[in-house]
């Protein structure tokens, strides 16, 4: 698959706004000015980017605990996500949700969740909707590696393979499970192994490659939104970060972490643009500047805007 200048580009823009988004969050909560827990998703833009590339509004996704960088690639605005993990009413959820609850139904984020393994059920639902409707619209779910574990996985894979739905489900294995190794948790080398259980093709990639992981998950969701059903991919990738900011990771060993900062899907992307000659070392530095002053005007957006009255507690929970 031949990808143009402005598409790799465009991965790269989007790349560093999570990361450069993620980094101010882990700043901010530093210094006790974001409330809750938040758990980044640094060292993994290469798969919501690669994936969410695919992807229109009339696509679903639905996202995790660790969402943010879902969010930012399939459109979200960040000075609404960062006035949402303020607490603000300027937020996606009007100060209601925080960083695992964040939803925009209008792009087709269907939200992020804090309860693992909660996703599967829901999109797989949204994929139903969106043949029973003959929208075309497919519908992908976001998932760890520990999720995969959970029931809700296999029901999940299950129904959709039976009824042929346009779902994609992503498993975005950072090798840990909270902090426990995915070779202590599961018997099996790659995730993508189970999808055959299900007659449903699955596959296993370089989920720190923007490039790789974009043309494996074309292929998926051009196969979803043709009728033949769903497909599984896993995207080996590592979280730079703990599982929660306040995490201080001692379960990683130290030349595992090395190994894997050495393959950070950003510079590794910076450095074939510069190798293309689709962008020199001062364009990329210009990107990351003018992302970062957007991320500075999300920040003083959120710091401006108004707290929840007492009175809204209950607005927008329940509907009539």
């Amino acid at each position: 698959m031949q990808l143009t200048k402005e598409q790799l580009l465009g991965f790269y823009n989007t790349m560093v706004t999570i990361r450069t988004f993620e980094m101010k969050v882990a700043e901010l909560f530093a210094a006790g000015r974001i409330p809750g827990f938040v758990h980044l998703y640094a060292g993994e833009e290469a798969v919501a980017t690669g994936v969410c590339a695919n992807l229109g509004n009339k696509d679903f996704i639905i996202s995790t605990h660790r969402g943010h960088g879902h969010l930012i690639a399939k459109g979200g605005k960040i000075d609404l996500m960062m006035a949402e993990l303020f607490g603000k009413t300027t937020g996606y959820c009007k100060g209601k949700g925080g960083s695992m609850h964040i939803a925009d139904v209008d792009l087709g984020i269907l939200g992020a969740n804090g309860i693992v393994g909660a996703g599967f059920p829901i999109i797989t639902g949204a994929a139903f909707a969106c043949k029973y409707k003959n929208t075309g619209g497919v519908a992908v779910c976001f998932f760890g590696d520990g999720a995969s574990n959970r029931g809700t996985f296999h029901e999940a894979l299950n129904l959709a393979s039976i009824w042929k739905l346009p779902a994609v489900y992503i498993c975005e294995n950072n090798m840990f499970g909270m902090s426990v190794h995915q070779k202590d948790h599961m018997n099996i080398a790659d995730i993508a192994n189970r999808a055959a259980g299900y007659g449903i093709p699955g596959v296993s990639i370089d989920g720190n490659d923007v490039t790789t992981v974009y043309e494996a998950a074309a292929d998926a969701i051009k196969r979803a939104r043709n009728g033949e059903g769903p497909s599984l991919i896993e995207c080996k990738t590592w979280r730079h970060r703990g599982h929660f900011e306040g995490d201080p990771s001692i379960y990683k060993k130290p030349e595992e972490q090395e190994a894997w900062l050495k393959k950070d899907p950003i510079p590794k992307l910076g450095t074939k643009l510069i190798a293309l000659k689709y962008a020199s070392q001062v364009d990329l530095d210009q990107i990351r500047a003018d992302v970062e002053a957007k991320v500075e005007a999300a920040v003083k957006f959120a710091q401006e805007s108004p707290n929840p009255a007492p009175d809204d507690v209950l607005t927008d929970v329940y509907a009539d």
